[in-house]
């Protein structure tokens, strides 16, 4: 059984959408509505931090102008937002972290973007993912709105028949990498005998599993 802590150095609370203030410099752009629309789909699941020492927005800027622009719309309150007295939003957010330098919650924010990103995906595991999302929900899959240079780029990366649901799924992954083929990168095997890294299903337009 957990013990509940008196005063918990990190804690959720609602505040006033309007009184959210962002930093005065902030680097990261946002595609406004792809963020709009995961709200709308999936309500605010990550919430703002705030940093205490100068009571600004930390990360989570786009949610914010997201937020800010989907009342403005006279859209229906997201999932996670709470109405006061006056039916404006409170938005929860993280508090309990202090920067101790402008500095230095510069580079936290920079590095709360661009971390989570840096490990990549792996090949056939989101493939399988995407690919059960595409067969499974469209509409889910749409929303993920991945380039089709990005979905061609990962799929010709990975045999489809060793996907799960593939003829070959039992198989260890054969990953079509850019240093297999011939000289030219064409990510084919040597034991491929020219089959096509994938096809096109008629559920997206990218998938690509001749085995199911």
């Amino acid at each position: 059984m957990t013990d509940t802590i008196a005063a918990p150095p990190r804690f959720i609370t609602y505040v006033p959408l309007t009184d959210l203030t962002p930093a005065p410099r902030n680097p990261k752009r946002h595609e406004l509505e792809l963020l709009i629309d995961a709200i709308r789909m999936h309500g605010l699941v990550e919430v703002p931090v705030v940093d205490e020492r100068t009571q600004c927005v930390l990360h989570g800027h786009g949610r914010r102008e997201a937020l800010i622009e989907m009342q403005g719309r006279g859209m229906t309150t997201p999932g996670g937002i709470v109405l006061d007295e006056d039916a404006g939003w409170l938005v929860p957010v993280l508090r309990g972290w202090s920067s101790k330098s402008d500095n230095e919650a510069e580079a936290l924010a920079i590095k709360l973007n661009r971390l989570p990103g840096e490990g990549g995906w792996d090949p056939r595991e989101f493939a399988a993912v995407l690919e059960d999302l595409a067969t499974g929900d469209a509409e889910l899959f749409d929303s993920l709105a991945i380039p089709a240079d990005e979905m061609d780029k990962l799929f010709s990366q990975v045999d489809p028949e060793t996907l799960p649901g593939g003829i070959r799924e039992d198989e260890p992954a054969t990953l079509h990498l850019a240093d297999d083929g011939d000289e030219h990168g064409d990510g084919l095997s040597p034991d491929d005998d020219g089959r096509a890294a994938h096809t096109t299903c008629p559920a997206c337009g990218h998938l690509f599993n001749t085995g199911r």
